[in-house]
């Protein structure tokens, strides 16, 4: 919704002052279709060259989750730093290997089912499950799990990062397609200079008009929705951040109540549950 609105109020000052200056909008219309088609044209096909068909695949993808709210609220990380509680408070009662069950079979898991939201998000559980297994194994100690983890989450980062950076390619071109639509307008401008100075003028401005379109489209359009995928991907990776910080907690010798205290400490104030909140949560859950 805020994205929409933002589009409108942007758009909307943009040509209403335009208007309400005595701007003939006729002109713009006129000459919309044509130079949309070559700029936006242009661009996308240049995108579809600069960038690798995953690439493609991931942008298409997330461009749709632009125009949603955030699924990161306080309510799903409350839900996560519950579920992590119990599995972690399972693990202490009764042994790292009583949650092996869970661990290799998270669908079929009492306590993964109990949690409807990061309990079936498959990023989450599978993230989780990997370095509860490792737990379990007992093969690694805290610091190379921890590396390993930091390398996980760098690489979801970077592909999580490879739509954002497409779309700011996008938008950076976009204004060298408008002047190459500009050009050309020009051009054909200048293969008729015996038509009168008022047609003339109308095709001079068109070609302007291309101009126009290439900026508005890269700074008003595709570089917000770049900057706005970009928090999102923040948002994720914060996610992550709070599995990890709780999990690391609990391998250096932290009980569970503690471990979701640091858990809790790494997400953003904005989504960050009290201590109350997450206390009486977490014993609603039991």
């Amino acid at each position: 919704m805020f994205v929409i609105i933002g589009y409108v109020v942007c758009l909307g000052c943009i040509f209403g002052v335009y208007i309400a200056h005595g701007g003939n909008i006729g002109v713009i219309l006129h000459a919309l279709p044509f130079e949309m088609i070559t700029i936006f044209g242009g661009a996308l096909g240049a995108f579809v060259v600069n960038n690798q068909p995953k690439v493609l695949k991931a942008t298409m993808k997330a461009l749709p989750d632009a125009l949603k709210g955030s699924k990161y609220t306080k309510a799903r990380y409350m839900e996560l730093l519950t579920m992590l509680y119990e599995i972690l408070q399972k693990a202490r009662k009764e042994g790292l290997m009583a949650i092996e069950k869970d661990v290799e079979s998270p669908h079929d898991s009492p306590i993964f089912s109990k949690f409807p939201v990061v309990g079936h998000d498959h990023h989450v559980i599978e993230f989780t499950t990997d370095y509860l297994r490792m737990m379990v194994s007992g093969n690694l100690n805290a610091h190379e799990i921890e590396a390993l983890m930091d390398s996980e989450i760098d690489t979801h980062h970077a592909e999580a990062h490879a739509p954002v950076a497409a779309l700011g390619r996008l938008a950076g071109a976009l204004p060298a397609f408008g002047i190459v639509a500009a050009v050309l307008g020009v051009v054909n401008t200048m293969g008729s200079v015996g038509q009168p100075p008022a047609v003339l003028g109308g095709m001079i401005g068109s070609a302007l008009v291309g101009t126009f379109l290439g900026i508005l489209l890269a700074y008003g359009v595709m570089e917000p929705l770049g900057g706005l995928l970009e928090q999102k991907m923040e948002d994720a990776a914060k996610e992550l951040q709070c599995i990890k910080t709780t999990l690391l907690a609990s391998m250096q010798g932290y009980n569970p109540t503690t471990a979701i205290e640091f858990g809790r400490k790494v997400l953003f104030s904005t989504d960050r549950p009290s201590f109350s909140e997450l206390e009486s949560h977490v014993r609603g859950k039991k």
